[in-house]
């Protein structure tokens, strides 16, 4: 049976990596990470810069400021943690769909299979560094047939580093035993037994170890000598991607948290873009002082991966709505979902990007607020002028071209909204017919007031009709209409009614 093949990505300094990726700025600065506060505040991690000054991991923060008095400080960040590691686990995803998150910078991926388009793993740890390397993240490689060889592998400076299947133990044998990860009980039991490298334990017998250490020390002395018995268990994928920050001081306007905004949309768009998505939903968390959250949804008329787009969004969600507090931390998360397709074109101009479109009509929908905008559907009612505003959503092009139906000789009517109120003179009072309509000239429209221009005026010579209409008769004001199709001697066919309880005369269309 073939060994299984396993990578690990390994990021050093994750907390310091995964704030240097929220703050690109700081990378060429001498900067720590610390824990605690006031006097009890040390080092968990340095950039390069602050290392050459002497600057070490577990050195209080004045220690650091007398070797250093211009030192950068930040908090470690669990947000950015969060998103750091959600960003490695996408760049493993790109490459296998079978992903293990190991927590703290470490995943391991599946690597089976993968020779058609990798021949030479070297190739493939090598484009896994690049793909982390796009997301700001310095990890290292490591493939091997178990997870610790991988693990061990991908902490070598001369990444990456592969490990021959079958050469696990003999990769193993000189490393301390602590690279085991053993309990403490057994670490002491081991040390009274004179052991110091992974090969003194994997020279053992299998059966004495065993009843010696039970189970446990069973389990180290497989891994010891290159059978790590601890299987891949692939994670399961995300609803959204997530990218935020802790601030390391309260934001009180606008534009300074827009600047940070739109770093993590950057980051959410190269994600996406990444798995072939768009984000056709937007998810907002503030953390206020002191204690307060405010959340909010924006919801995108189509998916897009534009920042623009998304960052004119959050502006104008949040001018409409303030937080009411300080701005503390954020986190937006990006409810992937398919780009619509698009039709091609041989001839003619080229058709606008359903990318592009959903962009504009997201700006749009911003701008004109809730309820003001989208797409008419007609509603069950017998009036012709109802309808009920839904979100625009067009349908994907066909599949095939449909041959177009063949015309059967029927009028086509230019429907005027709203209707153009009429004046009607009749021959009597209560005409039985509109065929005692003598003439019908068009209200003037008011100026402004958005209504359809037309010309209505002139004695009738034919006029067919009535179709009377009736509906919600149950209600306090319910419909009574009569409808009739009039021709003008002087030409034009309209169609035009009567509204029954007030007597006002509408023009309702025009026949083409």
């Amino acid at each position: 049976m073939p060994l299984p093949r396993l990578a690990c990505l390994v990021v050093p300094l994750f907390p310091l990596a995964a704030r240097l990726r929220s703050e690109p700025a700081l990378r060429d600065e001498a900067v720590v990470l610390c824990e605690g506060n006031g006097t009890s505040a040390h080092v968990v991690a340095a950039t390069r810069k602050a290392r050459k000054a002497g600057i070490r991991p577990g050195f209080t923060l004045p220690q650091a400021r007398a070797l250093l008095p211009d030192l950068l400080t930040r908090a470690r960040d669990l947000e950015s943690e969060r998103a750091a590691q959600e960003a490695l686990l996408d760049v493993a995803g790109t490459v296998s769909p079978r992903v293990e998150d190991a927590g703290d910078g470490v995943v391991y991926l599946d690597a089976e299979g993968l020779e058609r388009l990798f021949p030479d793993e070297h190739d493939l740890g090598r484009a896994l560094i690049a793909a982390a390397k796009r997301e700001s993240l310095p990890a290292r490689c490591g493939l091997a047939s178990s997870k610790l060889a991988a693990r061990v592998a991908a902490t070598l400076p001369d990444s990456p580093v592969v490990v021959p299947a079958g050469g696990e133990a003999a990769f193993l044998a000189p490393l301390p035993l602590v690279k085991l990860d053993p309990e403490a009980e057994i670490v002491e039991t081991l040390a009274r037994w004179g052991l110091s490298s992974v090969g003194d334990l994997a020279k053992l017998p299998a059966a004495d170890v065993a009843s010696r250490l039970g189970a446990r020390g069973h389990a180290l002395h497989e891994i010891a000598r290159g059978r790590d018995p601890r299987p891949l268990v692939p994670r399961r994928p995300p609803p959204g991607f997530t990218e935020g920050m802790e601030l390391e001081w309260p934001l009180v306007t606008l534009e300074p948290f827009l600047a940070l905004a739109e770093g993590a949309l950057e980051r959410l768009g190269r994600r996406l873009e990444a798995e072939a998505v768009g984000c056709a939903r937007l998810d907002v968390s503030l953390t206020l002082e002191p204690e307060g959250c405010d959340t909010r949804t924006i919801e995108l008329p189509a998916p897009t991966r534009d920042v623009k787009t998304l960052l004119t969004l959050v502006r104008l969600g949040l001018e409409g709505r303030p937080p009411g507090a300080a701005v503390t931390g954020f986190s937006l998360t990006a409810h992937p979902d398919a780009p619509r397709k698009g039709q091609l074109t041989l001839f003619g101009p080229a058709e606008i990007s359903p990318d592009r479109l959903a962009t504009a009509l997201a700006k749009l929908f911003a701008l004109l607020g809730p309820g003001r905008a989208g797409a008419p559907q007609a509603v069950d009612g017998h009036r012709p002028e109802r309808f009920a505003l839904v979100p625009f959503a067009p349908p994907p092009p066909p599949a095939t071209r449909k041959t177009p139906r063949t015309g059967r000789g029927l009028l086509s009517v230019r429907v005027l909204r709203p209707a153009v109120p009429l004046e009607v003179l009749l021959e009597g009072e209560r005409p039985a017919s509109l065929r005692a309509l003598v003439s019908a000239s068009s209200t003037p429209p008011g100026k402004g007031d958005g209504r359809p221009a037309v010309d209505v005026a002139g004695p009738v010579r034919v006029a067919s009709g009535p179709w009377r209409l009736e509906e919600g008769w149950w209600q306090e004001a319910p419909a009574f209409r009569a409808y009739w199709d009039v021709e003008l001697s002087g030409g034009g066919l309209y169609r035009i009614f009567r509204d029954e309880p007030g007597g006002e005369w509408f023009a309702d269309g025009v026949y083409d």
